[in-house]
């Protein structure tokens, strides 16, 4: 799979791993505990924006900490049941 299809690989297993649950961080994420999943999975997004913040300011690690808070945000997309194709398809209509 090239480069162009990795958003759409990643999200397939983010949904795998919600659906049929293993020993993982993601699906650890996306399960209620002692916090409910998506608290959990807020505060990542929250930890992560101001990690990219906090990089683009020092000049360093940028694009791995922006890696890290699109793939906190598609475990939210995928918790929360919203389809990649509908975001896709949200930018295309911005485009225009």
């Amino acid at each position: 799979m090239g480069n162009e299809n990795i958003i759409t690989e990643v999200y397939e297993t983010l949904k795998s791993r919600r659906d049929y649950p293993i020993e993982s961080y993601t699906s650890k994420l996306m399960k209620d505990t002692d916090k409910l999943a998506e608290d959990k999975i807020l505060e990542k997004i929250g930890e992560e924006a101001t990690e990219v913040i906090i990089a683009s300011k020092n000049n360093e690690n940028l694009i791995e900490e922006s890696v890290d808070l699109i793939f906190h945000n598609l475990i939210l997309l995928v918790y929360k049941g919203i389809e990649l194709e509908d975001l896709l398809n949200e930018f295309k209509k911005r485009r225009k």
